[in-house]
């Protein structure tokens, strides 16, 4: 059991995703950033990204069934590796150690990926997502809903 939460870059997380059959994406960002900043798109490698918000929006408060919703989309197969996005990082290592603290002391055995950048990326000097790093930037496929 892994008790671990790895790290890899949008660049190293496309990779696996293209490699191992097993592996699956969770957006955790809000249902208003998947429709107003968009989604990453894994249909070119034959996937869907798993979109669980594990802030709700608007209040922002903590999805307190993120672990269970997300959990229940796997029915009687858990994926290898499961690979957490946000907008910067942040919030899908957060998520990451909750399923990983869910699934403790069980028999289940899934690796966590923490997406290093995030969708967005950093900031700029201007204080502007989506120009320095990211999903986005380095090129990866995504779309606007």
């Amino acid at each position: 059991m892994n008790s671990t939460v790895l790290e890899a870059t949008p660049q190293e997380t496309w990779e696996a995703l293209k490699s191992d059959a097993d592996s699956v994406l969770v957006d955790v960002r809000t249902i208003a950033e998947w429709d107003y900043v968009g989604l990453p798109t894994l249909e070119s490698v034959g996937k869907e990204v798993l979109a669980v918000e594990w802030m709700e929006f608007p209040e922002m408060t903590r999805n307190l069934q993120f672990a269970e919703e997300l959990l229940a989309q796997f029915g009687d197969k858990d994926p290898s590796a499961i690979y957490f996005i946000c907008r910067s990082g942040v919030r899908s290592r957060s998520a990451a150690i909750c399923l990983l603290a869910e699934i403790a002391g069980s028999d289940r055995n899934i690796k966590c990926y923490n997406v290093l950048e995030g969708f967005e990326g950093d900031h700029d000097e201007h204080k502007h997502r989506g120009t320095t790093n990211g999903w986005k930037v380095h090129g990866l496929p995504w779309r606007q809903p």
